[in-house]
């Protein structure tokens, strides 16, 4: 039976909505319905409020939809809503919050929504990624190198205790809870913080410090295996790796591995099988983003026009070329790369691009993927957005060449100083060759998944270089967007770094969509036990 009702969502620590996105566009937008999305950074909570106006708007069939399309395409128009939209855009207000979760304000604000918005007399769902910068590896590297750390100090490793203290209150019938692989390492005090998740989420009476509460326990299901945790289970027993999905063994085009945990309330009997994720096959970062328009980066430090960047690009080629037959160091197949590069240069006439590019019907953006055109495809949509060309120093841009040139002859990124060893290349690092930054400069891959779209990107292009060496940079938002999954009409508010900031800190919609599609199994499907009875009644209408 079909659920007439939608599911309450609810969602914490909500970054710019792509747990969000995926569970509220199941079922054409009427299987979930997002009540609160709590996020506490204005820019990220711009651009859910943004996309919570379009959803409010594509559900009422309403002509007010222009106004979305308006904003979108016009830098002209400063405000997204008119008066025939005005009543979508206030809903969307009330929806995306922006809420310090942890804070006794912020504690305060949502409970008051819950309490006022929340029907738990009905299945709902809760979903969110405590802030992961504690759990990182780089966030811990860097930790290391502050002798005044202490990481029981550091409040962001029990952030996840608000989103437990919500389970804990209301009974989700569900939840989904995101967050970066380095999780099963991370310690604190000593001990790993991981087995005491699993603990306090199965058990949140318990964990908040409730005994003998009788109230319902949870499950904590794999995605991708038989495996799960339930209360009394010893947590070191189990392989917490199993726990970590690997994004692009299910047609998302980039190799991101994290950390999502299934709870189901221990009141739903359900068949476990049910809960695994449909593998799908592999999508690269070359059908993805290969059809956006080109564009060349701009010149930082020089005056940028597109002669004197053609100018530098050419002259670094030269030198790499030259440098190479200088070194006596044999390799045909870079030098045979910088020649046909050298040759056929071509980007001295594109565009740097822009927040709002026309398209112009040559560059469609088509993947040759059905079910990635559907999901990314807008045909009203006019512009490509947030699709600019940062700018890079001269610098930067030989060692982007390069780099380029190298992974297409070798299919794999230089790396450190034995790979970057032509004139030019070194950077002024102290450490550079010490082994620690062989990262430092990563191009993309062509005919792979691009590797893990993360935050870092916000910060320079370094570790995300376009894999064509005409365009001679580093990713622009929207490409690290559909590397993310999502769609090509969601706008990215903010400035260009806080845009960047948001795409690489959040869950690829299109892989919560598959995860939704479960969930939605797990409510409707599942055999309530009799303590929910009255939820199994209410979910089938």
């Amino acid at each position: 039976m079909k659920n007439t009702t939608p599911f309450q969502i609810v969602d914490l620590f909500a970054g710019p909505g792509g747990l969000g996105e995926g569970f509220s566009s199941l079922g054409g937008g009427h299987t979930f319905d997002i009540l609160v999305s709590a996020e506490m950074d204005p820019a990220a909570r711009e651009t859910l409020r943004l996309r919570a106006f379009y959803r409010a708007l594509r559900k009422s069939s309403s002509s007010a939809l222009d106004d979305y399309y308006e904003f979108c395409e016009s830098g002209g128009t400063k405000q997204p809503w008119s008066f025939r939209s005005k009543e979508e855009w206030e809903g969307a207000d009330n929806e995306a919050r922006q809420i310090r979760l942890g804070s006794a304000e912020g504690n305060a604000e949502l409970d008051k929504i819950l309490e006022e918005k929340l029907d738990t007399t009905r299945p709902w769902v809760l979903i969110g990624g405590p802030p992961c910068q504690a759990y990182s590896l780089v966030g811990r590297a860097r930790n290391r190198g502050n002798s005044e750390y202490k990481a029981e100090d550091d409040h962001r490793h029990f952030l996840y205790k608000e989103y437990l203290r919500i389970i804990q209150q209301h009974r989700p019938a569900v939840f989904v809870m995101e967050n970066v692989k380095g999780i099963l390492s991370s310690k604190v005090g000593g001990m790993h913080i991981f087995p005491q998740i699993l603990k306090d989420l199965s058990d949140p009476d318990s964990a908040l410090g409730i005994y003998d509460s009788g109230k319902t326990k949870y499950k904590i299901y794999s995605l991708s295996t038989d495996d799960f945790y339930q209360s009394g289970d010893d947590p070191l027993a189990i392989d917490s790796k199993n726990f970590v999905i690997r994004a692009e063994q299910y047609g998302i085009p980039q190799a991101r591995h994290r950390v999502i945990l299934l709870g189901v309330s221990e009141d739903f009997s359900f068949d476990p099988e049910t809960n695994h994720l449909t593998k799908a096959g592999r999508a690269n970062i070359e059908s993805v983003i290969g059809r956006l328009p080109p564009l060349r980066s701009t010149l930082t430090k020089l005056k940028d026009t597109q002669d004197t960047w053609c100018k530098e690009v050419l002259g670094h080629l030269d030198g790499l070329i030259h440098g190479l037959a200088s070194s006596g160091r044999k390799d045909l197949l870079l030098e045979t790369g910088l020649n046909i590069t050298r040759s056929s240069f071509s980007g001295g006439g594109l565009s740097n691009g822009a927040l709002r590019m026309r398209k112009d019907g040559v560059w469609n953006g088509l993947t040759e993927n059905f079910e990635l055109d559907s999901w990314y495809q807008d045909p009203r949509l006019k512009v490509w957005l947030n699709h600019e060309a940062r700018g890079h120093m001269t610098s930067d841009l030989r060692r982007y060449v390069y780099a380029a040139v190298f992974a297409s002859a070798h299919k794999w990124s230089p790396k450190g100083h034995k790979e970057f060893d032509l004139p030019g290349l070194a950077p002024e690092h102290k450490n550079w060759e010490s082994g620690k930054f062989c990262d430092r400069f990563k191009v993309q891959i062509k005919g792979a998944p691009s590797s893990t779209i993360t935050s870092h990107i916000s910060k320079d292009g370094h570790h995300f270089i376009h894999y064509d060496p005409n365009q001679c940079r580093s990713l622009t938002v929207r490409e690290a967007a559909r590397l993310q999954t999502f769609p090509d009409n969601y706008f990215f508010c903010g400035n260009r770094t806080q845009q960047y900031h948001q795409v690489g800190n959040a869950v690829p919609p299109l892989l919560a969509h598959k995860i939704a599609a479960v969930v939605e199994g797990i409510l409707i499907a599942g055999k309530a036990s009799s303590k929910s009875r009255r939820w199994e009644q209410l979910a089938l209408g």
